[in-house]
């Protein structure tokens, strides 16, 4: 077995995922790579990155995030708000749902879990 590994998150190229289909404001565009996916599907991580642009999300699964670079802020729909930058660590619950706002590029580190 070969443990995923990669030296410097900064040097990962990263693979076009294409524009955000939830954008409300602005043209995001996504991009990433994932570094494992378990064998039964349930979780995976990797890294993400997206334009600026502001676009509705809902969170499927669990979700740890390390913030690598960019600026934003997440807005739950209850209007609770969670700026986001380099360094910042949030875990959003399964089923958390708002607005995604990004006004510098924005990359993180991210592990989700499902069922």
């Amino acid at each position: 077995m070969t443990t995923p590994y990669w030296a410097d998150a900064a040097a990962v190229a990263l693979e076009d995922w294409g524009p955000s289909a939830t954008a409300t404001q602005g043209s995001p565009h996504m991009s990433g790579k994932v570094l494992s996916v378990n064998a039964d599907g349930t979780s995976e991580c990797g890294i993400w990155s997206c334009t600026p642009g502001t676009r509705k999300i809902t969170i499927a699964s669990d979700e740890f995030c390390y913030f690598l670079g960019g600026k934003g802020a997440y807005v739950h729909e209850s209007g609770e708000e969670i700026p986001v930058f380099a360094g910042a660590v949030v875990f959003f619950p399964a089923g958390w749902t708002g607005r995604s706002i990004i006004t510098e590029t924005l990359t993180k580190a991210f592990m989700s879990r499902g069922d």
